[in-house]
Order: structure tokens, then sequence, then C-alpha cells
């Protein structure tokens, strides 16, 4: 089967297979999802695929992938460059859009720091330079701030418990646990129209990975002195709500990366390719579609 025909596709890596999507037609954009861990159907933006080829990969240690042997550890950013490096090799396109949301766009800053040769453009989807203790700060706050907005909702209590539990997670359970638990906040309005957001929540799939590498060591990200030598032209999307990348981190990314175009969506929380799908597909179409003419 040709690499891009519509469908499900393996690759054999080192240290097992990658697994990835085609859907759509046009230009092609490599999507990378977040957690680590979350199964790659949640990013999924049909509206996205009415003008361009999206390829969501399924990362090694998630979903139908293979699995590392020092599983849950080892799936460092380095790794999934060198995964990236070789699926877009093997796309046999040239240089490709990469997309990635929430450590998806961790992953999709190192590649682009790492393999600029690969990539015509990047989308920097809920992303941040850093995840050192400012990071989790900022966290918090917003938290607090969904908190306040909030105070008197009976579901509260247990969506703080979620987040408060994160730090434990040791197995999928606990990790699709927490992912289900922490789902109002993640989303803006998710509590007026909880029918709406039924489906996606009972549809999500997680896979524990530790974020250390094989030898326990965080995986820590740090990106501001190396973001100033991105060559790679750069969309940065956030949403106003977002408790965990929010605009704080979207407008250092910004400020950051020498060509880059900042994308507030004003009603999203961090799925805004699902809150706000016109807008969201609008703007990477457009972004993707003018760095096909450069």
């Amino acid at each position: 089967m040709a690499p891009l025909t519509e469908g499900v596709h393996t690759l054999a890596l080192e240290g097992g297979t990658l697994r990835y999507h085609v859907h759509g037609s046009g230009p092609v954009c490599v999507a990378h999802p977040g957690g680590p861990g979350f199964d790659w159907q949640y990013l999924r933006a049909p509206a996205l695929e009415e003008r361009l080829t999206v390829v969501y990969v399924e990362p090694l240690g998630t979903g139908g992938a293979g699995r590392l042997a020092s599983h849950p550890h080892g799936y460092t950013r380095a790794r999934y460059s060198r995964h990236l490096a070789a699926l877009i090799d093997h796309l046999g396109v040239g240089r490709v859009h990469l997309l990635g949301h929430s450590h998806g766009g961790f992953v999709t800053q190192y590649h682009a720091l790492h393999r600029p040769d690969q990539l015509a453009g990047i989308v920097l989807y809920a992303s941040s330079p850093t995840t050192g203790p400012d990071f989790g700060a900022e966290i918090a706050a917003r938290v607090g701030e969904f908190a306040s907005r909030h105070v008197d909702a009976p579901e509260l209590a247990p969506v703080l418990d979620a987040f408060a539990g994160v730090g434990a997670i040791a197995s999928d359970a606990d990790m699709l646990a927490a992912a289900k638990g922490v789902l109002p906040a993640y989303i803006a309005g998710y509590w007026d129209d909880v029918e709406r957001w039924a489906p996606f929540r009972d549809g999500l799939r997680a896979t524990y990975i530790s974020g250390l590498d094989e030898h326990g060591a965080p995986d820590v990200v740090d990106d501001h002195a190396a973001l100033a030598g991105l060559t790679a032209p750069a969309l940065v999307i956030t949403g106003r709500f977002d408790v965990v990348c929010g605009v704080r981190w979207a407008e250092d990314l910004h400020n950051l990366i020498p060509v880059s175009r900042l994308l507030v969506l004003e009603r999203s929380g961090h799925f805004g390719h699902l809150e706000e799908p016109g807008l969201f597909a609008g703007e990477v179409c457009a972004f993707v579609t003018v760095g096909e003419g450069r």
C-alpha cells in the first residue's frame, strides 16, 4: 500500500512499530498527539481533512503501536523525533507541515530545531517552551481560576481531586481515569453542554507513559534559548481558557520564534480543534496552503 493511501499504515522503527493513519486530501500535514500517551483519535479533525492530507501519528507506546522494552519509560522527545524523521522520509513527499498538540507540540518544537530540512512549517497547538517549575505553577493558577468560575458547581470537587492525583499516575487505568476526571477543566463550557462532550469523553483512550527516559531521568523541556534559532515558520495556537498550555506560553512561543503567527481561540480550552473547529481548521489550512508557495 502506498504511504499516503487512505487508512491505517505501519512502519518498522528502532525499538518497535509505529502506526499512522491517513485521512483527507491536499498538502500533507503530519499530526502528533499529546499526553504523552493519548490515543491519536482524540486529535482527529475532519474539517482539516477537507483541504489537507492529514497523517495522524500513533506514537510508539500508544494504542496499537509497539512498546519499548523499557516501557513506560524511554519515550523521550529525541526518540519521538527520530521516529518522525523516519516517517516523513517514508512518506516520500519532501518537506511537510508538522502539527503537534500539547506534548506533541513539545515534540514538534524539538523536531523543528533538529530536523528543519524536513519541514515547510509547524503548528504549535497548545504547547509551551518549558515544563519547568513555572509551568506547574501556571497550571495551578489557571486551575484556580477555573475553580473560581465554577465555585458553585457540584461537579467541581471531583475535577479538583483528579488534578490532585495526577502525580500518582502509575498505570494505563490511572492515566485514563485522570484524563476523564480533569476533562471539564480542559474544555471551555463543558458543563454547559455535557451531552455534546459525552461521546468524546467516552471515546478517550490513554496509555501511561512516565515522561522519564530509559534511565529514569525526567525528559524536561526548556526550549527558551533554542527557539530563537528556529527556521521553520510557525503558527502558534492556544485556547483562551486552556489551563495547561494557555495564553502565557503561546505568547512566549510567538515572541521567541523568529517567524510566527499567534492565534488565540477565544471560546476554547485545550481542544480548540473540537471547540471551535471551523476557525481552527480555517487558520491551519490557510497556514499550510500559503506555506506550499514558500
